[in-house]
């Protein structure tokens, strides 16, 4: 109460007690409430706050602190223009990936923040105008050197479905040994140092050949600047060499040794020593070919030569309908070992092959074979992105989703590479140290008050990812 000129006047009427457990948490309502609306500081150290557990009820565990924190790294990255939606949906892949019908539901148990399903998929078709922005800050968040070579590589993405259709969802090659469902291929570059730079989407049953090159056209033009390209063996034909020829680009590729006319395997296996370590580098229409042999591939790929042979041997003696085999070919109506094949792969074990245009005064054949072994970063981004991102299965059917759900995942992507670069911490240490900061909401059920109660943020403190977004320990 105050006092107007000589008369009380009644602010707030707190409630009424009967027994001094209940005045004491009246009280502490009293005071809390003066404490938000008074005009000075007090002189005097604030009254404890009070809590009757026998009356307490924990009402919910939010994790509010994470999203925070991940709005923060977003901004840091430079994705803040992104709708909070959009954000969300790629946070909660970080964190517990699922379809976006129960993503919106854990939105809201987790974050506190609701959204409308109808405006979800309204929302969605929209996203995909966001992508060329959303590389470019992909771009800008990767140092400049590690953009001089670039690396190029594609998987594919099944659905939980049976049906194809016009658009995308059709049956191919599929990565992931799910052939009878259908899919879609994806295309993933990155730069040296495995920094996810762009991507996009085809057809399930599009040859991966074909999509090299709109990738790195598109990224040329954006940059103004043709960098040197590694890709594996499938991207490499007359007609691809020609086109990166032609585009102006440097490009070292993997060579599929057993398609080498015969004469050409004879001069590798007359002139390579195979000693362990050895290189040879020979002119071909399809620019210079560098062959290595390994000693430890040689016992690898003569191991499961010798493996495919037995399995060849039995396959022929019980003649079975319907199965495949290597080493095996069919002669009318006859299976036969196909021992021409056998010799011409025992010619090649352990030697591996790498085609290239850059000339060998620019770049030795022993730094082509270590510049194409980076490869392993960009299947790295696909490992990350399927098992830690869960972009598969894939539950949409309309293209705009199919195509928002893929961009989504390539958003968690570049944030979740970012802070795996700043930290050095792998993608579940990450959730981890956001995750075990929580929030307990606990329900004073006599005067209807919730307290809020956090977690310690010790291991967040001591986990670095508190110096990386600026912040003291006492923040």
């Amino acid at each position: 109460m105050r006092y107007v000129g000589k008369k009380r006047e009644i602010i707030k009427h707190v409630g009424s007690a009967d027994i001094k457990e209940e005045l004491l948490a009246l009280e502490a309502a009293a005071i809390r409430y003066i404490e938000e609306h008074r005009l000075q500081l007090p002189l005097l150290r604030d009254a404890p706050r009070l809590i009757d557990l026998d009356r307490t009820q924990l009402s919910s565990v939010t994790h509010r602190f994470a999203r925070e924190k991940l709005d923060a790294l977003a901004s840091l990255c430079g994705l803040s223009f992104l709708h909070p939606l959009y954000r969300d949906l790629a946070y909660m892949r970080l964190i517990e990936p699922s379809s976006k019908l129960r993503a919106i539901e854990l939105i809201e148990r987790h974050f506190g923040v609701h959204y409308a399903e109808r405006t979800v998929y309204r929302l969605l078709k929209q996203f995909i105008e966001e992508k060329a922005d959303i590389e470019r800050v992909a771009s800008a968040l990767t140092p400049r050197h590690s953009c001089a070579m670039l690396l190029y590589d594609v998987t594919t993405l099944y659905f939980e479905t049976h049906a194809e259709d016009d658009t995308l969802r059709a049956r191919g090659f599929s990565k992931d040994n799910k052939m009878q469902q259908p899919q879609i291929v994806v295309g993933l570059l990155v730069s040296s140092d495995g920094c996810p730079l762009r991507h996009d989407v085809w057809k399930g049953n599009t040859f991966e050949g074909h999509t090299m090159l709109p990738v790195l056209d598109a990224y040329a033009k954006e940059h103004k600047e043709k960098p040197i390209v590694v890709a594996d063996a499938a991207m490499l034909s007359r007609e691809n060499v020609k086109k990166l020829e032609d585009g102006g680009y440097s490009y070292i590729v993997g060579a599929r040794l057993a398609n080498l006319p015969p004469a050409l395997i004879e001069r590798i296996e007359t002139e390579l020593s195979k000693r362990d370590g050895e290189i040879l580098r020979l002119s071909t229409d399809r620019g210079d070919l560098i062959v290595g042999f390994s000693l430890k591939r040689y016992r690898k790929d003569k191991g499961d030569m010798e493996r495919q042979w037995k399995r060849a041997e039995a396959f022929v003696e019980r003649s079975e309908p319907g199965k495949r085999a290597k080493f095996v070919r069919k002669e009318e109506g006859r299976y036969l070992l196909d021992e021409d094949l056998k010799r011409k792969t025992e010619r090649l074990c352990g030697i591996k092959g790498y085609h290239t245009n850059i000339p060998e005064a620019t770049l030795s054949s022993a730094s082509v074979i270590e510049k194409y072994r980076e490869l392993w970063r960009v299947e790295s981004s696909f490992r990350m992105a399927k098992s830690d991102l869960a972009t598969r299965p894939i539950f949409h059917r309309v293209e705009d989703a199919v195509r928002s759900h893929v961009l989504l995942c390539f958003v968690s992507l570049v944030l979740l590479s970012y802070i795996e670069r700043s930290t050095g911490f792998s993608p579940r240490r990450i959730r981890d140290i956001l995750w075990n900061v929580s929030e307990a909401h606990l329900l004073d059920t006599l005067t209807g008050e919730i307290h809020i109660l956090q977690s310690s943020l010790d291991e967040y403190h001591e986990s670095g990812l508190s110096t990386l977004l600026g912040e003291s320990k006492t923040h």
